[in-house]
């Protein structure tokens, strides 16, 4: 995001996917913009992105190009972030999950972002968030089995001199897993 004045006013810049530029005021609260059919559509699209306009209008009460110029502002505003498919790790022979806790030795800026960027590079994580608490990142790594886990381990953890230690946790069932925000 980037802040300009226009008027005598300060905006900010934000930019979409798809490089369109949407200008608001600094500070602007995205839930004023929004109203419950919004929230009703973005529902709907978190269970199924794939869910035509005209389905959406049938459920939300609203005629489908109301529907369509809505969803065009929710990912213009970025509310809307990106639209993804959800493969299955099963059949794609990537049922091992584990959860990993890492401590690092050093947390400099220099090394944090070293780390940060070795662990978006890294194909087998899934999901990589620095935390407070004990461990400084908490992974969710998937891959085909215990050996492929021990090579990433060696790769990314054992032959990187700023990792003091990790633990890992196995996953046995994954009883919930989902990226659903509402």
């Amino acid at each position: 995001m980037k802040a300009y004045r226009k008027d005598k006013s300060v905006f900010v810049k934000i930019f979409d996917y798809s490089t369109n530029i949407v200008a608001l005021p600094l500070g602007f609260d995205f839930n004023r913009i929004m109203d419950d059919k919004d929230l009703e559509i973005l529902k709907l699209l978190q269970k199924n992105a794939r869910m035509t306009a005209d389905a959406m209008s049938a459920q939300v009460g609203l005629s489908s190009p109301a529907v369509q110029k809505r969803v065009k502002r929710l990912r213009e505003t970025g509310v809307i972030e990106n639209e993804i498919a959800v493969l299955s790790p099963s059949k794609l022979g990537r049922e091992m999950i584990v959860i990993v806790e890492v401590v690092l030795e050093r947390e400099s800026r220099m090394h944090l972002d070293a780390f940060k960027q070795s662990m978006r590079n890294a194909p087998a994580v899934q999901q990589c968030y620095y935390a407070t608490g004990e461990a400084d990142f908490i992974l969710i790594v998937v891959t085909s089995g215990i050996k492929e886990y021990e090579e990433f381990t060696q790769m990314y953890f054992f032959d990187e001199s700023n990792v003091s230690r990790f633990t890992s946790s196995v996953v046995m069932d994954p009883v919930k897993v989902s990226l659903d925000v509402l």
